[in-house]
């Protein structure tokens, strides 16, 4: 991946705009549009992390484990398509973990304190830049997730599936946000999106696998370190997380 990354760096050109789409970029109703849609998630979600912190405080560490999971990964930004850049997510290792309402909170304040700290993303940009990566990212890889252990797959395969999968639909919804509100001059809102999916498939579906190859790592590392609470999180998911006595094996 680290390979991958500077290869890319030298090959594209230096002028890179911030992680998804940045500041001031969309248009003023697509941008109030996404922000609309952000706020019944968010509550959920606000309401789904108090709950589980009432319940069961010594989650706190791995909860903002996983966000800081989040932080890191989704601050390595490849340029990509103008306006915005390709990068991994990590949001599929906290949706799992306590579900996509709370990832969709964990999301949205990365999402702040990259746009606040490091110029990644943007303020009128935050509903959209959180829908694509705090609301789909999330449910596709919870989805996938817990699908797959419904239908007997190996727990690894599960985990991987679900955050390679959760990061490539990031990167679709962000191609439609982008098409939407800019469609193409000869063919429209269609063509734009093809358009913007063919630009970022380049950089994001290598990064997509190499997130779901390092989340089924760090999901190893908890299965060694942090077994009690996977063991409480069980309350939560159900039997998402398989017994921690087979471990994960990838």
């Amino acid at each position: 991946m680290i390979a991958y990354v500077m290869v890319v760096y030298f090959v594209f050109p230096d002028d890179a705009y911030a992680m998804h789409i940045m500041e001031g970029f969309l248009p003023f109703n697509w941008a109030a549009f996404w922000w609309i849609v952000m706020i019944p998630f968010v509550a959920a979600g606000v309401f789904s992390i108090k709950k589980t912190v009432a319940q069961h405080p010594n989650l706190k560490m791995l909860l903002g484990m996983a966000g800081a999971f989040a932080f890191v990964l989704s601050a390595l930004k490849i340029p990509s398509v103008t306006g915005s850049c390709s990068h991994p997510t990590g949001v599929g290792l906290g949706a799992i973990l306590f579900g996509p309402a709370a990832m969709t909170v964990l999301g949205m304040i990365v999402l702040i304190f990259q746009a606040l700290l490091l110029a990644h993303g943007g303020i009128t940009t935050l509903g959209a830049n959180t829908f694509s990566m705090g609301i789909v990212g999330p449910f596709v890889s919870y989805g996938i997730y817990r699908g797959l252990k419904r239908m007997g797959a190996p727990q690894w395969f599960s985990i991987f599936m679900a955050a390679t999968l959760g990061d490539l639909m990031t990167y679709v919804t962000t191609s439609i946000q982008l098409g939407l509100a800019f469609p193409a001059a000869s063919g429209g809102v269609t063509a734009a999106i093809l358009k913007f999916m063919s630009i970022f498939a380049f950089t994001q579906i290598p990064l997509a696998i190499s997130e779901g190859l390092l989340t089924v790592m760090v999901f190893n590392i908890l299965m060694a370190y942090s077994q009690k609470e996977l063991q409480v999180l069980r309350a939560f998911t159900g039997n998402a997380i398989s017994s921690i006595k087979r471990g994960v094996k990838a």
